[in-house]
């Protein structure tokens, strides 16, 4: 989950009360006034876009104090003030509003100018959100056809007024007679590059491009070194092997500060940036695009890291929400996260266990046991390789062996062969024949934001111990339990912890291979009505290569069309 994207997939606002603000005002259905006179009573509603609805509410509510002072109860200042805060400028809404709240509030002069104020103040507090038209040219080196824009966006939501990154946004316009509107696509990593993976497998969305658009963008911070077109963290991206548990509380202080050490390479290089590189930061630039692309609500598709982007954005704008797939994810929305460690941990075990049997009818039935006496070893000793300076501890070698597990039958004799060799002494066949040696994880400038991290070695020893009495074969191995290690010491706080969905959603679609179905449909269990299409084998995200689950995911797009609740792909 930590390893960056590759482009076939085959491995994983405004301030924060301003956002709130802006998202009870898009989601919500509200009296803007009430005025009363001889026993009538007229109340008008606001359902604007957040970028028009504070502004909408501010000259409604004027205009009901002048109209209540002049008695007037026909309702027709609010729908005119209703009517120019949703026209095509802030300017006109002004006018208007300025103008009916003069004429019908002749009586009133305090409430007159109070209606004045009101519309200046809400027009004061949109113009910063308020959307550019975004301007779509030919992208950089493009053979498909896709065009690019630049959408800018504040670094810290918190200060929507401060500096400013460039997202670099890609379209795919669709190829029928006119577009039934967008749908936002990510692939992960995080720092998965967006446009480049697009275009390099435009024909994924030629079936859906003949209804809708497809458009992606780069995600903020990771720039060129991810070959993205977006703002970049100007930092040494690294990746190192995952740490070892620490043994004692020295052990903890010297993790805490080799960790802050790799962080603060790429830290010192832009402190605001680096400390907004959460995945609700990027939530919140999806609601940024959407605006931009004058879209009413999202219709968004998120694969791998890209679906904890989406569930952050259900979390902060759920009202915004049209259609939602999560491909190939696990889960950002639990409310008990010891539970949700240990749910990874029987997944991973999971996949020894089909192993396993597949062993007992392959000639391999000595293998289980071959394997638990391996790690015991392990534990005491690491096992040596024939290359050089490399010897394996029990977690390293059970990391390696999930990852051969999880690619199904065709790598399972090569397992039953390297624990064999291992059990005599030689683990050489769990060494991969390129890139690191030891189970490795890129610097988590975004994941150490994400998840939850021990706060001391007590924390470590406990989840560890739990962890590996619901996993005797797999252990801590590709949790993160295992992968946070590296996020002790880290010099920015977790700001995006694992939370509940809320209430509301409408029903979202899932889907995944082995493990991840049952990670995605324990998110989409708190969303009424979703469905989830499940993958009897491996991989890793369906829609790029399964075709059964991408005509469900289309028609969902389309049509807002769930497949059954539980289907078979």
């Amino acid at each position: 989950m930590f390893k960056p994207l590759t482009t076939t997939l085959t491995s994983l606002g405004v301030s924060a009360l301003l956002g709130t603000a802006l998202h009870a005002a898009a989601t919500t259905t509200r009296p803007a006034s009430t005025t009363t006179a001889a026993g009538a009573t007229t109340t008008a509603t606001t359902t604007a876009d957040a970028t028009t609805d504070a502004m909408t509410f501010a000259l409604a509510s004027a205009t009901a104090t002048a109209s209540t002072a002049s008695t007037v109860a026909t309702g027709s200042t609010v729908a005119t003030a209703s009517t120019a805060a949703t026209g095509s400028t802030a300017e006109t809404a002004f006018t208007t509003a300025t103008t009916t709240a003069s004429t019908t509030a002749s009586t009133s002069t305090t409430a007159a100018r109070s209606a004045t104020a009101a519309a200046r103040s809400a027009i004061a507090a949109t113009a910063t959100t308020a959307p550019r038209a975004l301007e779509w040219q030919t992208c950089p080196a493009d053979k498909i056809g896709m065009e690019c824009a630049d959408l800018q966006v504040p670094v810290d939501w918190q200060k929507p007024d401060g500096r400013k990154i460039t997202l670099k946004l890609g379209r795919l316009k669709a190829t029928g007679t006119s577009s039934e509107g967008s749908v936002l696509v990510a692939y992960g990593g995080p720092g998965g590059p967006g446009i480049a993976i697009t275009q390099s497998n435009p024909g994924w969305w030629a079936k859906l491009r003949e209804r809708m658009d497809i458009v992606t963008w780069d995600t903020r911070g990771y720039g060129e070194q991810f070959r993205g077109l977006s703002t970049g963290l100007q930092c040494a991206w690294t990746r190192i092997p995952i740490p070892d548990l620490p043994e004692d509380d020295a052990d903890f202080g010297r993790l805490s500060d080799t960790n802050r050490g790799y962080a603060e390479a790429c830290r010192l290089k832009d402190p605001e940036l680096f400390a907004n590189m959460s995945s609700a930061d990027q939530a919140r630039d999806m609601e940024a695009i959407r605006k931009a692309l004058g879209e009413e609500k999202l219709n968004y598709y998120g694969a791998s890291y890209a679906g904890f982007y989406g569930q952050d954005y259900a979390r902060l704008f759920p009202g915004r929400v049209r259609t939602m797939v999560l491909d190939g994810t696990w889960s950002h929305s639990a409310a008990d996260w010891e539970h949700e460690l240990e749910e990874m941990a029987r997944s991973n075990e999971q996949f020894l266990r089909r192993f396993f049997t597949w062993c007992a009818d392959h000639d391999c039935a000595d293998v289980p046991g071959l394997w638990r006496a391996v790690i015991a070893r392990a534990d005491r000793t690491p096992i040596p390789t024939k290359t050089a300076n490399v010897a394996y501890k029990s977690r390293d070698l059970q990391s390696f062996a999930l990852a051969l597990a999880r690619q199904g039958d065709t790598a399972w004799p090569k397992l039953a062969q390297a624990i064999r060799k291992a059990a005599k002494g030689d683990a050489s066949d769990f060494v991969p024949k390129r890139g690191a040696r030891y189970p490795d994880q890129a610097t988590g400038v975004t994941e150490c934001t994400d998840w939850p991290r021990a706060a001391n070695r007590a924390e470590i020893t406990a989840a560890v111990k739990r962890l590996r009495r619901v996993a005797p074969n797999a252990g801590t191995a590709n949790t993160m339990a295992s992968a946070t290690l590296a996020c002790i010491g880290w010099p920015q706080p977790v700001t995006n912890p694992p939370a509940p969905l809320p209430k509301g959603l409408p029903p979202m679609l899932g889907a995944g291979a082995w493990g991840e179905s049952d990670a995605v449909q324990r998110v989409l269990s708190q969303v009424p009505g979703s469905a989830t299409i499940h993958h009897d084998g491996p991989g890793h995200t369906l829609y790029g290569v399964n075709a059964c689950a991408r005509d469900h995911i289309n028609t969902y797009f389309t049509d807002r069309r769930l497949p059954a609740t539980t289907t078979k792909c």
